[in-house]
């Protein structure tokens, strides 16, 4: 009986542990599920050109949009494209944005696309769905003179 006890418990804990990489804050979208979405994002702005699909991705299209993650494309230079969550956003140009930690991860952002192709990248940020600063993942792929984002909340 406490072999079968102590088999369970230590299964439990083993089980427990892994949660925090399948599963994002408060049920929201995964690492997974970030991957796919920018994926998908890429291929809809090589189908569809760039206009079409920075708009769709900034109007909110519900195949961009899931639980709090959304699509954001920004130049190399910093400036947004695409915002799937704040539309006040395209147009400007963050290269010099800081979270709350004083780290100007616009910079990195477009520094890693440039170096890396495609990457996760962690900052803290609003979640647009509670109003919060929380840590957050993003995962990016270069696309041209862009990097093609989407995150989730930790």
């Amino acid at each position: 009986m406490l072999k079968t006890t102590s088999l369970r418990l230590a299964l439990a804990v083993a089980a427990c542990a892994l949660m925090p990489s399948l599963h994002a804050a408060d049920g929201g979208a995964t690492r997974a599920d970030a991957e796919a979405m920018v994926k998908k994002a890429v291929a809809h702005i090589k189908k569809e050109g760039d206009a079409k699909a920075y708009a769709d991705f900034t109007g909110k299209s519900p195949q961009f949009i899931l639980h709090d993650l959304y699509i954001v494309v920004y130049r190399l230079d910093g400036t947004v494209l695409a915002h799937g969550s704040n539309t006040k956003m395209v147009g400007k140009n963050l290269i010099e944005l800081k979270d709350i930690d004083g780290k100007a991860f616009v910079k990195e952002r477009v520094e890693l696309g440039k170096s890396k192709g495609s990457f996760w990248q962690d900052y803290k940020f609003t979640n647009p769905e509670n109003k919060k600063i929380e840590p957050k993942q993003m995962y990016c792929e270069k696309l041209n003179d862009t990097v093609v984002c989407g995150g989730i909340y930790l």
